[in-house]
């Protein structure tokens, strides 16, 4: 399409909606800009009402428009003629074309050419658009389009502080952040403001999005961060964090959040700091009490150490592990940062092709809704995460036990249901708590979003996946080098399976010999499949069954 102009933005606003689309009037406006499709106008005083839009009626402002410069239509007449159409009343029509035909005639224009345009005006009105919402929605699209593409940094971090209040759309935008290759560092104390910011060309996590973190306690943070930063230094550790922030306004709770967050991560490891809190807190809060009292004393000065060198005493305690952490990093806020639970099995599912994430199942085109909750689910899709806010009920019709929950990834959340045909079958499945494989058929009812209705649910550690039982490698002697054939051993040789290796040597696109190396078997899955195909080509590396 290539727009020019804001006007050719504010039409195709207008343009990408059902109505347009179905009646091919976004392809008709695209030949007519490029000239292939000559601009007509069925009368001269139709050009200057058309002209933006290339002969082609597009806004209700223009049927008013068209209205009052053909039939003598008053603004006020013409509003309600552009009602009557919206509304497609045939009484109101019928009263509205003889006043248009008459009006249109009295002032001298062809009958056959009046009645031709009125029923345009009539098949485009239906779903026409008001052009100063259209032009409202262009321009503010055009400037963020812009900053998005000159100051991507400046643009998501200002976006994702938007949203800060909700985890989902979080996660959204800082996995289009991935996308674009923007990294988004881990919140961090020392750095971290109240709002996610530019650092460099990456993104800061920001405070606020930290639960049981007011805005007071963050500026109690940033304060004494400041005055850190006039001597050139910052916090020098935990115990030093804790007597220079006000602990009137961070308690217990809010430093505990601030740890399980990352935000405090480079005073020690999180562990050591959740069981130190206490002790700390205890000594911070003296030496607070003392430095408003005045009371350092004379031999304190000689004793105490230097502002920055003090030194943490944390305990010896075991590190989290890595659910853990994660699952603390969810409760404070509301997503995963340092990881996700999904991670460790990304070559897994790498290997299971049936599965999809849980942003393409929610822009799946789901089975519609009959009513009939418990005939058989078709067309079943399967999506791995972890599920969350499990919720068991008795059905009102039937008295028996159903389910709903949510099932995470790394790319939303999408809800869950399980029926009572298959609840009682699911029970202690929907209660698993480690990542997990939920099998089930996509439901959609009005305009909510789709839900997935459960017919089966696999721990993901449980789930196996099927490699191909033989493998076909075509080996073109023209195009491979001694170096590739003992790099291509080397590799089959790192992965043994089960797979039968079928070797077909070729000459000039043709066969030449088929070779099966005794004792060789292969595991081929994904990975080994993309780095057979690096060596060899595209194509030359076939799973047979």
């Amino acid at each position: 399409y290539k727009p020019t102009t804001v006007e050719d933005l504010t039409a195709l606003n207008a343009l990408y909606r059902p109505g347009p689309i179905q009646g091919g009037m976004i392809d008709d406006f695209i030949e007519r800009k490029w000239g292939r499709r000559k601009v007509e106008y069925l009368l001269p005083e139709l050009e200057t009402i058309l002209r933006e839009t290339l002969g082609v009626i597009v806004y209700q402002e223009q049927v008013m428009q068209i209205a009052n410069a053909l039939a003598g239509y008053s603004l006020g007449e013409a509003d309600l003629l552009r009602r009557a159409m919206g509304k497609k009343d045939p009484a109101e029509m019928a009263k509205q074309r003889d006043r248009f035909v008459s009006g249109a005639l009295e002032r001298g224009h062809p009958r056959e050419t009046i009645i031709q345009i009125f029923e345009l005006m009539e098949q485009f009105a239906g779903y026409g658009f008001n052009k100063s919402h259209s032009a409202a929605y262009a321009l503010l699209a055009y400037h963020t389009a812009y900053l998005k593409t000159h100051y991507p940094v400046e643009f998501m971090s200002a976006l994702l502080t938007s949203e800060i209040s909700k985890p989902e759309n979080v996660v959204k935008y800082i996995k289009e952040c991935r996308e674009m290759e923007i990294p988004v560092e881990p919140p961090d104390v020392r750095y971290s403001d109240a709002n996610f910011t530019p650092h460099g060309d990456k993104i800061r996590f920001g405070l606020t999005a930290i639960k049981n973190v007011g805005r007071n306690a963050i500026d109690s943070i940033l304060a004494a961060r400041d005055e850190l930063t006039k001597e050139g230094r910052s916090f020098g550790g935990f115990q030093e964090f804790c007597e220079k922030i006000d602990l009137r306004l961070l308690n217990k709770r809010v430093i505990e959040s601030l740890i399980k967050a990352g935000e405090l991560d480079s005073f020690g490891r999180r562990a050591q700091l959740l069981a130190s809190v206490d002790k700390t807190m205890e000594r911070a809060q003296k030496t607070q009490r003392d430095r408003e009292a005045g009371q350092a004393g004379l031999f304190g000065i000689f004793s105490a150490p230097a502002e920055g060198a003090k030194h943490d005493d944390l305990p010896n305690v075991p590190e989290l592990d890595e659910s853990q952490r994660l699952q603390m990093e969810k409760e404070v806020l509301g997503f995963f940062v340092s990881g996700h639970p999904l991670d460790k099995y990304a070559e897994k599912l790498r290997n299971l092709p049936s599965v999809v994430d849980v942003a393409t199942a929610l822009e799946m085109k789901p089975a519609p809704s009959n009513g009939r909750r418990n005939q058989a689910p078709e067309n079943e899709i399967s999506i791995a995460g972890v599920m969350v806010g499990l919720k068991v009920a008795k059905s009102k019709r039937s008295g028996e036990l159903y389910a709903q929950a949510a099932l995470e990834d790394a790319t939303g959340k999408i809800d869950l249901i399980c029926f009572p045909r298959d609840y009682e079958r699911l029970a202690q499945p929907l209660r698993i708590e480690v990542p997990v494989l939920v099998r089930g058929q996509l439901r959609a009812e009005e305009e909510a979003a789709p839900k997935l209705c459960v017919s089966g649910i696999q721990a993901l550690e449980d789930v196996k996946v099927r490699l191909p039982s033989n493998i076909r490698i075509r080996i073109p002697l023209d195009r491979v080098s001694e170096t590739t054939l003992t790099e291509l051993r080397d590799l089959v040789v790192s992965a043994p399976g089960p797979g039968r290796l079928m070797l077909n040597v070729e000459q000039g696109g043709q066969y030449c010999v088929v070779m099966e190396p005794e004792g060789m078997t292969v595991a081929a899955d994904r990975a080994f499949m993309e780095k057979a195909e690096l060596l060899l080509g595209r194509g030359m590396v076939q799973a047979v069954e």
